[in-house]
This record gives C-alpha cells, sequence and structure tokens, in this order.
C-alpha cells in the first residue's frame, strides 16, 4: 500500500480548457496578427523543440524563457512586428496565471478526497511555470495537497530524479511507499523510476501541446 502519491499536473490533473496553440492564436490575432492556428501549433512546436533549458540565466518555463519563447514563435516564426509584442505576452501571462483557463479532469478532487480519507500524502510535481501554485489555489487543490513542486521555481525538471527526491523530502516519504502519476512516459515514468518510485501511466486520450507536464 502506497503511503505517498505524486501527480504530475498538466495532461494529468487539468489541462487548458481549449488547445494551447488556440489560445495563442487568439491572443495574436487580438493585437492584429491574423494567423492560422495550424501555423502557430507548427510554430509553437519548432520553437520549443529548439530553445533550450537553461538561457542565459532563464529556466525552462520561468517568465523569461516564455518571453524569449513567444517572441521566437510570434516575431521570428509568424512575423508579429516587436512593438507589438509587449501587449501580446502581457496578455499571454494573465491567461496562463488565469485558473479559469484550466479544468480539472473527471474524477480529480475524487481521487484526492480519496487518497486523502486513506491517509495517503499526495503532492504535484511537475513540468511547469511558476504559476503552479497559483493555479492549484484556484483550482481547489491546495488544501488536498502538502507539496507544490514546480520544475520554473525548482530549476530542475523531470525526468531528473532530483525533482522527485526534492518532493520526498518536503514530504517526509520514502520511495519505496511512494508513487507517481503522470501522463508521459518518458518524462514520468523513467524519472520516478530513477528515484526509486513506482511509475503510474495516465493516459486520457488528450494532449495539450508541447508546453509544460
Amino acid at each position: 500500500m502506497w503511503r505517498h502519491v505524486f501527480l504530475d499536473f498538466g495532461g494529468t490533473l487539468a489541462r487548458e480548457r481549449r488547445a494551447r496553440h488556440e489560445i495563442y492564436a487568439e491572443v495574436a490575432r487580438e493585437v492584429g496578427l491574423g494567423v492560422e492556428v495550424e501555423r502557430v501549433r507548427s510554430a509553437m512546436a519548432r520553437v520549443h523543440a529548439a530553445l533550450p533549458r537553461c538561457l542565459g540565466k532563464a529556466w525552462r518555463y520561468d517568465d523569461e524563457w516564455f518571453s524569449a519563447f513567444m517572441e521566437r514563435v510570434f516575431c521570428g516564426e509568424l512575423g508579429l512586428p516587436e512593438r507589438a509584442l509587449p501587449a501580446l505576452a502581457g496578455r499571454l501571462f494573465a491567461v496562463f496565471r488565469d485558473p479559469r483557463t484550466f479544468q480539472l479532469y473527471p474524477g480529480a478532487l475524487e481521487l484526492l478526497d480519496a487518497l486523502l480519507g486513506a491517509g495517503v500524502t499526495v503532492a504535484i510535481v511537475s513540468n511547469w511555470s511558476t504559476a503552479l501554485p497559483e493555479l492549484v489555489e484556484g483550482l481547489g487543490l491546495h488544501s488536498r495537497v502538502s507539496a507544490v513542486l514546480a520544475s520554473a521555481i525548482e530549476r530542475v525538471e523531470k525526468p531528473s530524479p532530483e525533482l522527485f527526491r526534492r518532493a520526498l523530502e518536503r514530504t517526509g516519504a520514502e520511495a519505496a511507499t511512494c508513487a507517481h502519476a503522470g501522463d508521459r512516459y518518458e518524462i514520468d515514468c523513467l524519472g520516478a523510476a530513477a528515484a526509486g518510485i513506482t511509475p503510474i501511466l495516465v493516459e486520457h486520450g488528450v494532449r495539450s501541446g508541447p508546453v509544460g507536464g
């Protein structure tokens, strides 16, 4: 019986109400850049694959990294004038810090309540932006979890076992009595296994996009 369970956030507990590239395309239209949704999706995928984890002092998914990501997507790939970028970036940062942009998967709260009722300690361990603690609170999860670890805050990300080790330390858990559930095999399952934690692959059948997890 597991006494501790770690859960991924994006693609496991919650997802955007609309696809991420659709949100990017809509905000682009708000600042006058008419661009096809599919072009935005392709540009986001290319830039995400090309940008390094460390970009100067920036770490993947912190605000500075995302600023560079947006600049390369919209100005470098899609031809947005640089003068329009600050308004667009400000709007996107606000959207993705707003809990209303996201929805919990059916059964997420019931799962957390069942784990807590069984005396299981729960933590969220995710490759995500610095907005994760705000989102966890806004979605009503904060009272149900004992720790929230976001890669952009910790400056280490899955599949590195270091992020899992920090979660073990902060929850007082032992790897032998801990499981981690996430939707990405290479990131969640292999990372958890490397830390001695039992991995569980979650399959909802929907992927939110190349950013976060």
